[in-house]
């Protein structure tokens, strides 16, 4: 297609050129365009307050999303919020827990602070899974695997907490009480 009308245009090039434009033509085109240029223009773009006002709404929302989804969203669910066995179990356990954790508080001495510094490195490990249990009990919908995980969960806690007992009182029983500081 634009061959034959390039071809057109060349064939008919003299037909072209013998046409003038009508009387006035060039003096109403440039009536036009000193038209155009009287013309006022609109200052361009928005208002800077209403800019400010839509950043600052902006950044309130993000706020108030922000906080939503740390407050709503980011919480898993307790084992006291499957049912109330399971609720009596978690208060089992965690009582036992801080009782434990108490216990060793107690006997707590600088010859001794590495071995208990170590234990609560691993009950801190302990927590964070328990955490990260509590948003895949509320993903999966109390799914019985993740409610044992959870259980069991406890139960490494406690059992650290026991070896770690065992091993304050063989550390008591083999430090002489002058040596003690």
């Amino acid at each position: 297609m634009k061959n034959t009308m390039e071809d057109f245009f060349k064939n008919n090039r003299a037909e072209f050129d013998l046409n003038e434009p009508n009387v006035g033509h060039f003096e109403r085109f440039q009536a036009r365009l000193e038209k155009i240029d009287e013309t006022p223009k609109k200052k361009g773009g928005t208002p800077w307050y209403i800019l400010a006002v839509a950043a600052s709404v902006l950044l309130f929302f993000g706020y108030w999303m922000g906080n939503y989804n740390q407050n709503g969203v980011n919480k898993g669910i307790e084992l006291a919020d499957v049912s109330p066995e399971m609720e009596e179990t978690q208060n089992f356990y965690l009582a036992t827990i801080q009782k434990e954790v108490e216990e060793i508080r107690t006997k707590k001495t600088t010859a001794n602070q590495k071995i208990i510094d170590d234990a609560f490195v691993q009950l801190e490990i302990l927590e964070t899974n328990y955490r990260k249990l509590t948003l895949e009990l509320k993903e999966s919908n109390a799914d019985k695997r993740v409610i044992y995980a959870m259980i069991t969960n406890f139960q490494n806690r406690l059992q650290i907490l026991q070896n770690l007992m065992d091993q304050l009182e063989e550390f008591e029983a083999l430090v002489p009480q002058e040596n003690r500081v």
